[in-house]
């Protein structure tokens, strides 16, 4: 046997031993990120988007924070983005219509926000223009309720629930525009069913069936079989948009930089991006290291600069 041909068999079989490692690597990275998703709990954006994308444990959650007992949810999306050409993209963690026709949307703070109010606002005002159809008068418009749930009292007024009322100035004329804004916070606890599911937000704990269909459906997702599979299409989900959206900015971030696509430091601004991304949905950081193929002391140097953990 040639010299050129022991070369050849001998390539392939490396070849076929990375490929087995890369599949072999890649199950345990969806393994690591699926443990890591079911030990989230509801004020995670990520965790509750697939939670309430379920129409039971969503009209759930809606019954209690509205105070109407028999809202009935006709249909529910996670995740939905509304695009516009010239304006940011919205994606709402989860949007709701109800038997008449109204219009929720559930948003769990983000940490890097800034003006929750002015948040609301958009959000908003990106469904108001998704809906209205060419040719439609303006009492067409559906009502719109944005509920807005934080793990900290954002007013600082000890209240569970903040509703927005409008008015006009020096009257008690309401001014009723049909968006309608209401603040959930889970630290004041004023004892009522609104603070119980929010105390049930910060644990959501498989065994504690108290929240009757949204304890389901938690114990479905972090417990049983079933859960498993829908756990590990979203991870996969969450891993490939990290990537996309760091690569996608890491290019952008290197022409800035007078950086030609492709290149390394373009590769390289991506992972960053990554990394900070999936450190804000709450990966560690020997996971995020796994899944860019970076060593853990770059990912920390990355992540803290000068106070990078040792």
């Amino acid at each position: 046997m040639g010299t050129d041909e022991n070369t050849t068999k001998e390539k392939a079989v490396a070849d076929m031993k990375a490929a087995e490692s890369q599949r072999t690597s890649f199950i345990n990275i969806k393994d690591q990120l699926v443990e890591k998703a079911r030990s989230f709990n509801l004020l995670s954006n990520v965790f509750m988007s697939v939670a309430l994308n379920d129409i039971p444990a969503c009209q759930h959650v809606l019954r209690i924070i509205t105070g109407i007992p028999d809202l009935v949810v006709k249909e529910v999306r996670s995740q939905h983005r509304i695009s516009k050409i010239t304006a940011h993209d919205a994606i709402l963690d989860i949007l709701a219509e109800d038997g008449h026709g109204r219009l929720i949307n559930l948003e769990i703070q983000r940490k890097d926000t800034i003006d929750h109010a002015r948040r609301t606002r958009f959000y908003a005002a990106m469904i108001d223009s998704e809906c209205l159809e060419k040719g439609k008068d303006y009492d067409q418009m559906p009502d719109v309720h944005i509920i807005y749930i934080s793990e900290t009292d954002l007013w600082a007024a000890g209240k569970t629930v903040y509703k927005v009322e409008k008015k006009f100035k020096e009257t008690e004329v309401p001014y009723d525009d049909g968006v309608y804004v209401t603040y959930v916070n889970a630290e004041v606890n004023d004892d009522s069913k609104v603070a119980k599911l929010m105390d049930y937000f910060k644990t959501a704990d498989p065994e504690d069936m108290s929240q009757g269909d949204l304890s389901a459906r938690i114990h479905f997702l972090k417990c049983e079989e079933g859960g498993y599979l829908e756990m590990c299409e979203v991870s996969e989900e969450i891993y490939k948009e990290g990537i996309i959206e760091g690569k996608k900015e890491g290019i952008i971030e290197g022409k800035k930089e007078g950086i030609i696509e492709g290149k390394k430091e373009g590769i390289i601004e991506g992972k960053k991006v990554t990394a900070f991304n999936m450190k804000s949905k709450g990966y560690p950081d020997a996971t995020i290291a796994d899944i860019l193929d970076v060593g853990i002391n770059v990912i920390q140097q990355w992540l803290y600069g000068n106070m990078a953990k040792s």
